[in-house]
């Protein structure tokens, strides 16, 4: 099998469990004017137990969207999510969000951000703190439990958010454009921290994002949606790049360069089709 072999939905870790799958999911919204708005159609999405993906496509195809309905943000009009085997009616207990704003209260603690999780799910705060200090070690935030948000730096706060996001140990992760706002190094320095911290875990890991550089790098399978309305998936690639993963450095890889170039022949006419519609409206 080639590096940048294209697949039609058969990973190679179809045999695992599946963590999370969507099944002939159709997501509509109703327009002020009473119009049918079609965001997402019949997607067909399995991800597997442990399983790193990432989707891309172009701006307004429905990638967030798709997250919500793995979030339980939003019900599918049509089709059906279901998570470990089981249909999921209402907010997903099984899941953390890490989103592009920040999240943490800023008139908290480190500490008392950290542990929040656990402190709402009843951990008395003795534990809870235990806990907090042993993530707040994991992300390189030592020395910073008593600091607020405010005096911290942005890639600092997003280690906060991992850390919030994981004491809670999430069998999945849903991450959309969480590092988008960083500056190209902090950013590096945050995705090799996510991958160090997911290969120690088993969560399974739904990553957003506009950088196909990003997801290659990041991920065991990159999903690209078509342009909206009515978006479906276009391309299912298996990433088949050793790691662990340097982020700043795999991009050298002629297999990576090979499977980047594959990708984006898929994804460039859907970014140009999205472009000519928007230009259509206007």
């Amino acid at each position: 099998m080639g590096a940048a072999e294209k697949k039609v939905y058969h990973a190679k870790t179809q045999l695992i469990p599946a963590s999370m799958e969507l099944k002939g999911v159709t997501k509509e919204f109703i327009k002020p004017s009473g119009e049918v708005h079609t965001v997402l159609r019949n997607i067909d999405l399995k991800i597997s137990k442990g399983e790193f993906v990432s989707i891309v496509g172009p701006t307004g195809c429905g990638k967030s969207t798709t997250l919500s309905l793995i979030a339980g943000f939003e019900p599918p009009s049509q089709g059906e999510v279901l998570i470990s085997g089981e249909k999921l009616e209402g907010i997903n207990p099984r899941a953390a969000c890490v989103f592009q704003t920040e999240n943490a209260f800023p008139w908290k603690t480190v500490i008392d951000n950290v542990s929040l999780g656990l402190r709402l799910r009843g951990t008395n705060k003795g534990e809870a703190y235990k806990e907090a200090r042993k993530w707040i070690a994991r992300v390189g935030l030592t020395g910073f439990e008593s600091h607020y948000p405010s005096q911290l730096s942005g890639g600092m706060r997003k280690r906060v958010a991992l850390a919030q996001s994981l004491i809670v140990q999430p069998e999945i992760l849903l991450m959309d454009e969480s590092f988008s706002a960083l500056d190209v190094h902090t950013r590096h320095l945050m995705e090799n921290e996510l991958l160090r911290i997911w290969e120690e875990t088993s969560a399974s890991v739904f990553f957003i994002t506009h950088d196909l550089e990003e997801a290659i790098a990041l991920s065991d399978r990159v999903i690209v949606l078509t342009a909206g309305p009515g978006a479906t998936i276009k391309g299912d690639y298996q990433i088949d790049l050793p790691r662990p993963r340097n982020v700043a450095e795999i991009s050298f890889d002629p297999a990576f360069m090979k499977i980047h170039k594959q990708i984006w022949e898929d994804l460039k006419d859907e970014v140009m089709i999205s472009y000519e519609n928007a230009r259509s409206l206007k």
